[in-house]
């Protein structure tokens, strides 16, 4: 594939619901990170998102990680992103924080 974007933003719907679909879902967060990081010229900017509340935020983290190792790039995060003040989390259900974002810079 040829590098042909400064910017890609993935916000896709959530892939996984409930935790029964979380191994499909992370393989498709996998796979669609993957290939927009393939796709950035050198110096561009990704924003990628999860709203899947079955996802947390360190296996969403792993999955961009693992998706910039397969393309063969070197990422930075420029940003952690999540849902803002107005959504708060309750303490006995941290599925609660479901919004989770990375700005990466693709070098």
């Amino acid at each position: 594939m040829d590098a042909d974007y400064d910017l890609i933003i993935l916000d896709p719907p959530a892939f996984a619901k409930h935790h029964k679909v979380l191994g499909n879902a992370l393989k498709g967060y996998q796979r669609l990170n993957a290939r927009a990081i393939a796709r950035i010229r050198p110096g561009g900017i990704l924003f990628t998102f999860s709203c899947s509340q079955a996802v947390s935020k360190e296996q969403f983290r792993n999955t961009v990680f693992t998706a910039a190792a397969n393309a063969g790039r070197n990422v930075r995060i420029l940003h952690q992103l999540t849902q803002p003040a107005d959504h708060p989390v309750n303490i006995y259900h941290p599925e609660g924080e479901y919004l989770k974002g990375l700005v990466l810079y693709i070098e």
